[in-house]
């Protein structure tokens, strides 16, 4: 990818009235175009304003700029082109990560409950087929769920419905309760991901998107920028309907779907996003376990009355009620910062458990703690144009 034609500057500028109007119109007088400005909070008796501009060093124009602002009393830092990991800058980008599966969707492991069933292995790849076919702008693609899915919905529904009046937090239950009113879900019915998505967008701006598998770290958090859900849409194997070695359509409809109604959740899901964007490897592994233990497995209230929002308990049976009755090793205040460098198992129940006050405060911290972050560059999601701005030049590296 092309570096984009632009130039991107910091300007320190001394407190006192005129000096930004002075600084701009050097700007006007040597014919360059300014395209973004954004302030910094102020630091001691200057202030920070990044600057882009059309054009490129060399250009006599832009070289008038930087000799003209540099030679005042203005400090003025030109901003190099930023070379970080390639990430997505529009929506419809999100197409050439969304089939990059970290498994083959149908080619099952060997101790995954549907290995040796060949009509479960065949309607997998049928499911895939139409994950794997979706483009942005399309519908998404409508199941008709077998009557032996639907019992293996309906055996996981009531299971945990029980357990999600007594555990599940009230941001939940509530957005449950409108999902089966206008999606449809109930015991009997699995929603269509279209009719939920839509639920969705009306209430908070997220989508789905269907996938045919699990994507990396990195692929999945840069979808949550765009305040898109990666989501499977098949179901798990109907021999063991309350164990699951993979996200299917139960975890993402009765775990996920319902918290990404609720503003705070929707927003802390999109904070960690937004730092992934052009991250580093280690950044993405420190985002994806702070992703993990609050959106999979947060926790909110006090000793004695926890109440779950992640979709890793509201979507299992035992560990459930085994985080929220207080019989983990160790239960912690929600910093991100702990969380971050904290390991976790995948096929057990969790050793601890992060918990906040509120979703507000949740998404509070979250929101510290990436704009704390050494990132390369700072990210803002445009949903008029569904595209992500950047405050300096950036090359996208191709990595795939």
């Amino acid at each position: 990818m092309a570096s984009d034609r632009r130039l991107s500057m910091l300007m320190q500028l001394d407190d006192k009235p005129g000096a930004l109007e002075a600084a701009l119109g050097v700007f006007r007088q040597h014919g360059v175009n300014l395209t973004h400005i954004e302030s910094r909070p102020s630091r001691g008796d200057t202030f920070d304003f990044y600057v882009d501009c059309e054009g490129a060093r060399g250009e006599p124009g832009v070289e008038a700029v930087v000799k003209a602002l540099g030679g005042g009393r203005t400090q003025l830092f030109v901003l190099d082109d930023k070379e970080v990991p390639w990430f997505p800058r529009h929506v419809a980008e999100l197409d050439r990560i969304a089939n990059e599966t970290l498994d083959a969707g149908d080619a099952l492991e060997s101790d995954h409950p549907g290995f040796n069933d060949n009509a479960y292995r065949e309607r997998r790849a049928e499911i895939d087929a139409l994950a794997r076919a979706y483009r942005w702008g399309d519908p998404i693609p409508e199941i008709e769920y077998t009557a032996q899915e639907v019992e293996t919905w309906r055996e996981i529904h009531d299971a945990l419905t029980p357990l999600h009046e007594r555990f599940a937090c009230p941001q939940y239950q509530r957005a449950k309760a409108d999902i089966a009113r206008e999606c449809g879900l109930s015991s009997q019915t699995i929603p269509q991901g279209r009719d939920v998505s839509e639920f969705l967008h009306a209430r908070t701006g997220f989508r789905i998107w269907p996938v045919a598998g699990l994507l990396s770290a990195r692929h999945f958090l840069n979808g949550l920028a765009y305040r898109i859900f990666f989501s499977t849409q098949y179901i798990r194997h109907h021999s063991k309907p309350l164990y699951t070695p993979e996200p299917d359509v139960c975890h993402e409809l009765i775990g996920h779907a319902p918290m990404f109604a609720d503003a705070a959740f929707a927003d802390l899901s999109q904070e960690i996003g937004l730092a992934s964007l052009g991250a580093s490897d280690a950044e993405i592994e420190r985002l994806a376990r702070c992703y993990w233990f609050s959106v999979e497995f947060g926790l909110l209230g006090e000793p004695g009355d926890y109440k779950a929002y992640g979709a890793g308990l509201l979507s299992s049976f035992g560990e459930l009620e085994y985080a929220c009755t207080g019989r983990a090793d160790a239960y912690l205040d929600w910093q991100p910062e702990q969380a971050a460098t904290t390991d976790y198992p995948i096929t057990d129940y969790q050793p601890r458990y992060f918990v906040a006050a509120s979703m507000q405060q949740a998404r509070a911290r979250m929101r510290q703690y990436c704009r704390d972050l050494p990132r390369p560059f700072y990210a803002r999601y445009n949903p008029t144009t569904e595209s992500i701005w950047v405050d300096r030049a950036v090359h996208r590296t191709d990595s795939q």
